[in-house]
């Protein structure tokens, strides 16, 4: 059991999860490489903010998501994960995030993305 992450602000909310939720939020917040423990941890998202709100950032942020949550299937604590974005090109895009647990059970997480 973990202690719940708010995905909208970042902290802790005081509930009892254990889904992996803090898994996937800390993985696609973290900036790649700035993790002292592992430089592979985290995902590449961050450098969409200063990106254009165009087409093929939607699926760079897909490819940087996908990359950033696959360990979570090679460790075995997710069976699939089937990442798909929304881009209403509003300055933002979202990520759509289903995953599957070892035990069958799925979870969804939405990630917002901010572009220009």
């Amino acid at each position: 059991m973990d202690r719940e992450i708010d995905t909208r602000t970042g902290s802790y909310t005081g509930q009892n999860i254990d889904t992996l939720q803090n898994a996937v939020y800390l993985r696609l917040m973290t900036p790649r490489g700035h993790y002292w423990a592992d430089i592979n941890f985290g995902s590449l998202l961050y450098t969409l903010q200063r990106e254009k709100d165009v087409q093929r950032i939607s699926l760079l942020a897909k490819q940087y998501a996908e990359q950033a949550l696959q360990p979570l299937i090679d460790d075995g604590r997710a069976v699939a994960i089937l990442v798909t974005t929304v881009q209403p090109h509003t300055g933002a895009l979202f990520l759509h995030i289903e995953v599957t647990q070892q035990h069958g059970e799925k979870y969804v997480f939405e990630c917002p993305v901010k572009v220009i």
